[in-house]
């Protein structure tokens, strides 16, 4: 990564993450929560080295760890920043009065959790937490993983190594009893003339201007696709219409294991 975008110095903002411990014979190489503030710094300086750079612009905590208290985790980040290594502090799937009691000993930039129209619990205390401090707030998997681009239904067959073969709202039975929010979000793409991912995308856009969703991708037409989701137009009665009609949807299978829905703090 740091050789890709030596090229491109000043021209983009890098973020990246903290919090785990990293060992190649665990299960995708992730063997526990670490966020020691030694450990941090160790981090810090492991991640200049390999992007080529002399500060991190967004240093996120990926999972709350519950053996370091937040305000020592904090407190870290802000020597970090104090020293000029990092710029802006992140959280990521933090619960409320996690944001809080870090963004008490340093402001925190920006909390990413996964938030879509199949995951909204964020709205009821995360969002207006982060609407009231003046944190930014990054969605992952704002297309669920791929489902709500519609080109996921029950018959659908995964790679043995793809993580979504964990995941109970990917099995058959949820695939096909969630199809309901896909024909919501196709006919919405019918009248205008977009695709169900890029209505996905425009609806979390028409949310809030302090919002930046980050789908991933692995091919270059789904890129220009989901960058389409910037040009379509979303009315208040629009998100009304999809409210209205995704509440009375009932979203089968929860988004992750038992043993890592425990780390995600909300």
């Amino acid at each position: 990564m740091g050789e890709a975008l030596a090229p491109f110095r000043g021209q983009v903002v890098i973020a990246t993450k903290f919090g785990w411990k990293i060992d190649p014979k665990a299960e995708r190489g992730l063997a526990g929560l670490d966020s020691r503030p030694e450990h941090i710094k160790q981090v810090v300086e492991g991640s200049l080295k390999r992007l080529k750079v002399d500060a991190i612009d967004l240093f996120y905590q990926h999972r709350v760890d519950p053996d370091v208290p937040i305000e020592d985790v904090a407190g870290a980040v802000k020597g970090l920043i104090q020293q000029g290594k990092v710029k802006h502090f992140g959280l990521s799937e933090a619960a409320a009065k996690t944001i809080r009691r870090a963004h008490a000993v340093q402001p925190v930039t920006a909390v990413q959790s996964e938030y879509s129209l199949w995951w909204r619990r964020p709205e009821a205390e995360v969002l207006p937490a982060l609407e009231e401090l003046g944190i930014g707030f990054v969605p992952y998997s704002p297309l669920g993983k791929g489902f709500l681009t519609g080109k996921i239904n029950e018959d659908t067959k995964f790679d043995s190594s793809d993580f979504r073969n964990q995941i109970p709202r990917f099995t058959p039975e949820a695939l096909k009893a969630n199809q309901a929010l896909i024909h919501l979000l196709g006919g919405i793409a019918k009248r205008k003339n977009a695709t169900p991912a890029q209505i996905a995308l425009a609806w979390l856009l028409a949310q809030k201007p302090w919002m930046v969703p980050i789908p991933g991708t692995t091919k270059l037409n789904r890129l220009e696709e989901n960058i389409g989701a910037v040009s379509i137009q979303v009315t208040p009665e629009d998100l009304r219409d999809i409210d209205a009609a995704a509440s009375k949807i009932k979203v089968e299978g929860a988004r992750y294991p038992e043993r890592l829905e425990k780390m995600t703090g909300l």
